[in-house]
């Protein structure tokens, strides 16, 4: 039978902060400022890279593309986050509740995936720089980009089968800031062992695999950086991996502790804000990172700058 012809559930309440509710309109206009500078940041940094030949090499190909799916990434939450903390009506609907955990789900592993490739590119630029524009050339980098794409897309599609056949006949309390899989999945009127199961064994692998071949990157890099007779090389070496490298530290410190766990019961303000690091704080800071520790960007940025000026 179809969910629809047993389900009572129609719509889910997303209750957000609830300990907060004396400060919601100074929560929404925090968070605009926020989504805004998010939203500035990382189409500048996007349009720079585009506009800008000489960052047409592959890290920073890489780098818009990131800037690029923050924008989306931040779209799938944010936007419903801003209007549910001015509406008393916290609603969203079964099927869009689902499409927030789909699209959520898919581009945050589009991020792994990303962030896994661009370790790699660091790779071969700093321990095969002989090799490294043979290795590293423009049409591997964007097939490396789409199956990135791809395979994030397809990533969640088992977990959001699952949870479209489980009956929910309320309560329809939704105790997080979005949709997501675990505060879902606590609302079923059946068991739902195999559904977290299912879901602790696609994020571990997709989370721990990303991270260890990241890590594993990252220890190459050190040990051949270490045998860099001047300080100087070592210092440029590091630099080019130290934006990168910090953004994978606050991505991946977040969503271990969230993801890859196979119990049922948490701390419902513990997840409230690691959902806050990983889906609002991260996309805001990225552009900074990159464009603050990058003499590169900082440079095509005043350089378009100047070009705008001269046009006017």
């Amino acid at each position: 039978m179809g969910t629809g012809n047993w389900s009572k559930v129609t719509e889910f309440i997303i209750l957000g902060f609830p300990h907060l509710q004396g400060v919601q309109t100074y929560l929404f206009f925090l968070l605009l400022v926020i989504y805004l500078t998010t939203i500035l940041g990382n189409l500048l940094i996007f349009l720079v890279v585009h506009m800008d030949s000489r960052l047409h090499i592959p890290m920073y190909q890489f780098v818009s593309i990131l800037s690029f799916l923050e924008l989306c990434y931040t779209a799938a939450t944010i936007p419903k986050m801003l209007a549910n903390l001015l509406s008393e009506k916290k609603t969203i609907s079964f099927s869009g509740c689902l499409l927030q955990i789909y699209f959520f789900h898919s581009l945050g592993a589009t991020e792994c995936y990303l962030l896994t490739a661009m370790a790699y590119d660091r790779y071969l630029a700093i321990c095969k720089p002989l090799h490294y524009p043979t290795l590293m050339t423009p049409a591997l980098c964007t097939k490396i980009a789409v199956g990135c794409w791809l395979g994030g897309l397809a990533g969640p599609v088992a977990e959001i089968s699952l949870v479209s056949h489980l009956p929910f006949c309320g309560p329809n309390r939704i105790q997080h800031i979005f949709c997501d899989f675990p505060p879902v999945l606590s609302l079923a009127c059946t068991d739902t062992s195999i559904n977290v199961l299912v879901d602790f064994v696609i994020n571990s692998c997709k989370i721990l695999a990303t991270f260890l071949l990241i890590l594993s990157s990252y220890v190459q890099i050190i040990c051949t950086v270490l045998k860099i007779p001047s300080a100087a090389g070592k210092r440029k070496a590091f630099s080019t991996c130290a934006s990168h490298l910090t953004v994978v530290l606050i991505f991946y410190g977040s969503i271990l502790f969230m993801y890859v766990r196979l119990k049922k019961s948490y701390s419902l303000d513990y997840d409230r804000a690691l959902a806050v690091v990983y889906s609002v704080i991260t996309p805001f800071l990225n552009p900074f990172i990159y464009s603050l520790r990058n003499k590169e960007i900082k440079e095509a940025v005043r350089r378009q700058l100047k070009r705008t000026r001269l046009l006017e």
